[in-house]
């Protein structure tokens, strides 16, 4: 009769563990993502702000590279033909 009582005590404590798992993890992934955003914000907030000054939402802006210019001048150097010794 004991061993019976053991073994469902332990079923009865694992299903409720496993319960209070389900529920409480997500809150506490919830709490550690935002604990590390939080600390993510003060060591590179200064950074952020100025990102947000210079542009509004909303805004479109385009940025063009400067056109390459090729240098017909430049010497790429000797074309040696390597033959292969059997």
């Amino acid at each position: 009769m004991v061993l019976l009582q053991t073994i469902l005590i332990v079923i009865l404590v694992y299903y409720a563990l496993k319960m209070l798992w389900t529920w409480l993890a997500p809150k506490l992934l919830n709490y550690a993502v935002k604990k590390t955003s939080e600390r993510f914000g003060q060591q590179f907030g200064g950074h952020q702000a100025y990102d947000n000054t210079k542009e509004r939402e909303g805004e479109t802006s385009v940025f063009q590279k400067p056109p390459r210019r090729s240098n017909p001048s430049k010497k790429v150097g000797e074309y040696i033909d390597f033959e292969e010794i059997d």
